[in-house]
């Protein structure tokens, strides 16, 4: 039996994290919720992960929890939130960690996989892509992050919409919404060309970012000026930022030579 959770390492330090569940549409069972939090966790805490892709095989990314298979197996309330608490630490791991993300969906994102989705940076969709909340038409409550990512993502009347109206996300809906980045007709192609880009970036610069942005919510207006002020005073101190500022001065400094010649 292949591993539902698949990893694949590129140049550059690129990881390819890859729902492998295809005849379920990558649905999560516990044992691939388990796969998924051990990658995550273990990706983050690499230093050599400079930039991370999230993509599913077959026709969907991810169609949120395997509801048939908990139904067919006697599972009760206290396994579903034992199976999501171990989901939610491979989420936070991503989310929470300085390493970029970006996430290549088509066909179906539904239920659980809005929050997979959502826990990416940035995503790139096909034209296929349906963004959905579902969980209501079996009767569940949002998971892996739903109630949280996606009201960040498209404020909270949308997102109460989708979870409690039903409303749909198509491509076009998903980019205007901001569901999404970007729809082209390659997403794992250009997502990988977006990490391409992110791994030969500023490393700090690109994770301070990220942290910043994704824990403004937490943060008073003070305490994220404060955050600013310390992570810029960091980022300056690294070779990387070093390097890149002496050659942009030397670059301005031609450019000024020749403007006064």
């Amino acid at each position: 039996m292949s591993e539902p959770i698949q990893v694949e390492r590129h140049e550059s330090g690129i990881a390819h994290v890859i729902f492998n569940r295809p005849g379920r549409l990558n649905a999560f069972d516990f044992a691939m919720g388990a796969a998924y939090r051990d990658v995550c966790v273990e990706l983050t805490s690499d230093a050599t992960t400079k930039a991370i892709v999230l993509r599913g095989e077959g026709p969907a990314f991810c169609a949120g929890g395997d509801v048939v298979a908990m139904a067919g197996a006697g599972v009760r309330g206290t396994d579903v939130t034992r199976g999501a608490h171990v989901i939610h630490e491979g989420i936070a791991a991503l989310v929470e960690s300085e390493v970029p993300v970006v996430a290549a969906v088509h066909g179906a994102v539904a239920g659980g996989g809005v929050g997979l989705m959502l826990a990416a940076d940035y995503v790139v969709a096909a034209s296929t892509v349906m963004v959905a909340g579902k969980y209501a038409d079996v009767g569940l409550t949002p998971d892996l992050g739903v109630s949280t990512l996606l009201t960040r993502a498209v404020g909270e009347r949308r997102a109460l919409a989708m979870l409690v109206a039903g409303v749909q996300a198509d491509a076009t809906k998903a980019l205007e919404w901001g569901l999404v980045q970007e729809v082209v007709p390659d997403p794992v192609m250009r997502a990988h060309e977006v990490a391409q880009v992110w791994a030969t970036s500023a490393t700090a610069a690109l994770g301070g970012a990220k942290r910043l942005v994704r824990a403004a919510p937490e943060r008073s207006f003070r305490e994220s000026l404060d955050q600013e002020a310390r992570r810029i005073g960091q980022a300056y101190d690294t070779a990387d930022a070093r390097a890149r500022i002496a050659a942009f001065t030397e670059r301005a400094t031609r450019a000024s030579a020749g403007r006064e010649g």
